[in-house]
């Protein structure tokens, strides 16, 4: 079985999606071959009463609990920085990312899903009222005492990502090796300002991939790729700022080969991602088993060479 490049977005599991399903949901997913979980430290404020987070890393906590043995076999990524700072502050006002707020939510964290270490632990949007220096040497401290393994970001603009990097480098603490942002087949027009960009910098853009291409020790992870089930459900379209001729064409290539494959375009769009260059690592959220299959059968699938330049081409 070849690995599966994916990760389970674990955002709503706690609160939209309930226990015994998420629990499924998680089980099905390990089954098969499934390693990486992504969740944060504010999922999922909007549609919890309280106004605030953590309902997502409490039933990790849980399920690792019910499950020996299972932390052995997965990653966790969680994130720090987007957590309201009162009920209906976000997104004005959120917790950021000060040494003081990285070590409190750290141990929150570790805490909720009773574990001693974090994967892969993002700064989950870019603060510009702390100091970067100050950010990057706190997760820093984390990854020296071993409760972090990777650092990330996520919804940073390319030149604070650098920035950072080679602060790290000056400070001579770990850096980041991982960049999540929103990425599809389909590109939304430049420059649009609505719900779809509610992170100015939050898309992979083509100096993007250019840098992850020339940079490999840095791992992109697309959050959004199946864009809600736009390219499966008529009641669900794609939103306005994907309104262009581009998008007319690139649907019509991805339904070609879907049709020719025997496969979704979902399952499509998810074997691209993996198998460009570079590989893009897909955060899919899925809310039943049927979706979760196909999730994994598109992140396995390889497409034949001839059929990714034609998608690749299509503009």
């Amino acid at each position: 079985m070849t690995d599966l490049k994916m990760s389970l977005g674990a955002m709503l599991f706690g609160t939209t999606i309930d226990e015994r399903t998420s629990f499924a949901l998680l089980d099905q997913y390990v089954d098969a071959g499934g390693e990486w979980i992504d969740t944060a430290d504010c999922y999922s404020f909007w549609v919890d009463p309280s106004g605030h987070g953590g309902q997502s890393e409490e039933l990790l906590g849980r399920w690792f609990a019910q499950r020996p043995g299972v932390r052995d076999r997965v990653k966790v990524t969680t994130k720090v920085g987007c957590e309201p700072l009162w009920p209906g502050s976000f997104p004005e006002h959120t917790q950021g990312l000060s040494a003081k707020v990285i070590d409190e939510a750290l141990e929150t964290s570790l805490r909720r899903m009773g574990v001693d270490h974090i994967d892969l632990y993002l700064a989950h949007r870019d603060d510009l009222q702390t100091p970067l220096e100050e950010t990057v040497a706190a997760f820093g401290k984390h990854a020296a005492a071993g409760t972090v393994g990777r650092i990330g970001l996520s919804n940073y603009a390319l030149w604070r990502v650098e920035r950072a990097r080679g602060i790290a480098e000056r400070l001579g603490v770990t850096g980041p090796t991982a960049l999540q942002m929103r990425y599809s087949y389909l590109q939304p027009r430049p420059f649009v300002r609505n719900k779809a960009h509610d992170h100015r910098f939050g898309w992979i853009t083509d100096e993007m991939l250019d840098y992850a291409d020339r940079n490999p020790e840095q791992e992109l992870f697309a959050y959004s790729p199946l864009m809600s089930g736009s390219y499966e459900r008529p009641d669900r379209p794609f939103q306005e700022a994907f309104d262009h001729p581009g998008t007319t064409r690139r649907l019509e290539v991805l339904t070609q080969a879907a049709t020719e494959l025997g496969v979704t375009r979902s399952e499509v769009v998810l074997a691209w991602l993996t198998g460009g260059s570079p590989a893009v690592t897909p955060v899919v959220g899925v809310s039943t088993p049927a979706q979760l299959e196909k999730a994994v059968s598109g992140a396995r699938l390889v497409l034949p060479t001839d059929l990714r330049t034609r998608l690749d081409e299509a503009w």
